[in-house]
């Protein structure tokens, strides 16, 4: 049997979980308020935006974003109708699609960025004072500890 949790330990997890819901819903408002674009269009404009070539493939968005590959292509199909992004055949695999990012979904990223950008200040940096590095190593000893039980 596991080894129970104390008082403690949920007060803790409690703390964190509501944290980290609020801080994500809170950048999220911020940034479509701010420029239309929704956190899920913003992850892959990102993603797009930081490829030397403004491109890339499917599986890849997948695996950055750490979503299902299905997921990612629907929020593309999405995203074509806005004019952000468009596909196109990718000469390196025939099975493969690139997701291109168009001049409209550049423009959509660089106008989302500097709002999402200083709302992560704000709510995030601001708060954290000087303890960025024990969060960092905190974070990492997490990622460590679960490996690829999050993978698919």
């Amino acid at each position: 049997m596991a080894e129970q949790l104390t008082d403690e330990d949920w007060l803790v997890w409690d703390t964190f979980y509501a944290m980290r819901r609020r801080l994500d819903r809170a950048l999220e408002v911020r940034l479509h308020e701010g420029s239309g674009v929704s956190a899920p269009e913003y992850e892959i404009l990102a993603g797009l935006g930081r490829s030397s070539d403004r491109r890339l493939r499917v599986r890849d968005i997948a695996e950055q974003i750490g979503w299902e590959k299905s997921r990612v292509s629907h929020q593309v199909t999405r995203m074509e109708k806005r004019g952000l992004v468009r596909r196109s055949d990718c000469d390196l695999d025939a099975r493969g699609t690139w997701v291109e990012l168009t001049s409209d979904g550049r423009r959509a990223m660089l106008e989302s960025s500097r709002g999402h950008n200083e709302a992560i200040k704000r709510y995030f940096v601001d708060a954290l004072g000087g303890e960025g590095d024990a969060l960092r190593s905190f974070s990492q000893r997490v990622l460590d500890a679960i490996g690829d039980d999050a993978t698919d």
